[in-house]
């Protein structure tokens, strides 16, 4: 998920050239296809300085792959405009200075469809590139990359569209009956010695290894996300107001920005891509921060899972299972009983480097080191992450305060 990137490949699969083909076609006309729906205003809207407008997206993962392979790799490619270097670097240093973070909705210019016909360019330049085997591992990589941008995409739309006073729907979705909140069993895992991180020839991110030993005491982690109709309960139980529940920089947090609710809820609704729809009591709650879902497994009586146990959890299960993103289509958390999708899921597990963990050198190395500091560990996907895109060593990572992507939390309790 995302910094706000969340994470970057390094080692990648090197299939076939047809299934690498495919799979870029694949990728790419998704992005596109996201951006459908949107006018070109809609495409320009930058809600916060966390967010992005769906038209920068669309053009930073097209230079990527302009910058890291066609540039280096493609004899006699010409950039399709230099300028646009400096429009569309994110935060790599080693690529030199870039434009504001916080003024990329001031970029009206180059138009949408401009950005469009630059895509068409860059495909049509790296037709020639998908059949060389040694550039299969950057190639996955900046498919990996753009995945993490259809994400941010649709919950930097969604954001964009919530402060729309008439709350626009960015595509139509059935409204919820209001489901019974199912009840909660409980996954036991023995705990003893367990093997963390990446490992085999699939593809993995830097940051998801060495893969290291790490010992777990006996655990259990619920076997479904905590509900909205859970987090009524805590909200009428005066959860927002109770200091004792918060860690103290999440109470100053909730004070200083007067939070009594996970974000886009008012009274019994909540906003959703389709708009405003009431709330469904036995979805998952989401939208909430680290500090929030702390507080909430506080007053419940539990915790929330380390990393390490979440993964030692999810080391078998299918990482494509749940409700996560197969295109165009409602994008919403319905409450399927998997361990991915839905939501994103807090860890107490801050965001560090493994045992010999060494970032690559060059721009490549700036993709998750320098960002160890300050931020959580999320595991699973969301109904916003593309089906396939996740694996139980996936490491996501935001600061303990943010809360506009699909973050939600599922407990755990010592045994």
């Amino acid at each position: 998920m995302y910094r706000t990137e969340s994470e970057m490949p390094i080692v990648a699969t090197r299939g076939e050239g047809d299934a690498i083909r495919q799979r870029y076609a694949s990728v790419r006309s998704l992005s596109e296809a996201l951006v459908a729906p949107l006018s070109d205003a809609d495409a320009i809207l930058q809600s916060m300085d966390d967010a992005s407008p769906a038209k920068w997206h669309l053009a930073h993962a097209t230079w990527f792959f302009e910058t890291f392979l066609l540039r280096g790799h493609a004899p006699g490619y010409r950039l399709f405009d230099e300028r646009f270097g400096f429009l569309f670097n994110s935060y790599y240093e080693a690529e030199g200075p870039r434009h504001a973070r916080d003024r990329r909705g001031m970029l009206s210019r180059p138009s949408l469809a401009e950005v469009l016909e630059w895509r068409a360019h860059v495909d049509a330049a790296m037709a020639d590139l998908l059949v060389r085997e040694e550039l299969a591992g950057l190639i996955e990589l900046g498919l990996a990359h753009e995945q993490q941008h259809q994400e941010l995409l649709l919950t930097d739309i969604k954001h964009a569209f919530s402060c729309n006073p008439l709350g626009p729907a960015y595509g139509s979705a059935t409204a919820h009956d209001g489901a019974r909140v199912p009840s909660k069993e409980w996954l036991h895992h023995p705990g003893g010695v367990v093997e963390i991180g990446h490992s085999g020839d699939g593809f993995a991110f830097d940051n998801g290894g060495p893969r290291h030993r790490v010992l777990l005491e006996p655990f259990a982690l619920a076997d479904r996300l905590v509900t909205n109709g859970e987090w009524d309960q805590f909200i009428a139980d005066g959860g927002y107001a109770n200091a004792s529940l918060w860690l103290s920089d999440g109470w100053a947090w909730v004070q200083r920005e007067s939070v009594m609710t996970p974000l886009y809820w008012r009274e019994n609704e909540h906003f959703t891509l389709s708009g405003w729809q009431l709330r469904d009591p036995g979805a998952p709650v989401c939208h909430v921060s680290y500090y929030e879902a702390d507080a909430y497994a506080t007053w419940a009586g539990y915790r929330l899972p380390t990393e390490f146990e979440w993964e030692a959890a999810a080391s078998q299960v299918d990482s494509s299972a749940g409700n996560q993103l197969d295109g165009i289509g409602a994008v919403m958390p319905q409450g399927t009983p998997h361990l991915f999708g839905d939501c994103w899921q807090w860890t107490r597990s801050a965001y560090l480097p493994y045992p010999r963990f060494r970032p690559a050198e060059g721009a490549v190395g700036e993709y998750n080191g320098k960002f160890m500091s300050g931020q959580f560990v999320l595991k699973g996907a969301s109904c916003a992450t593309p089906r396939g895109h996740s694996r139980a060593s996936y490491r996501n990572f935001f600061y303990p305060h943010q809360r506009w992507q699909f973050t939600g939390l599922r407990l755990a309790k010592d045994l």
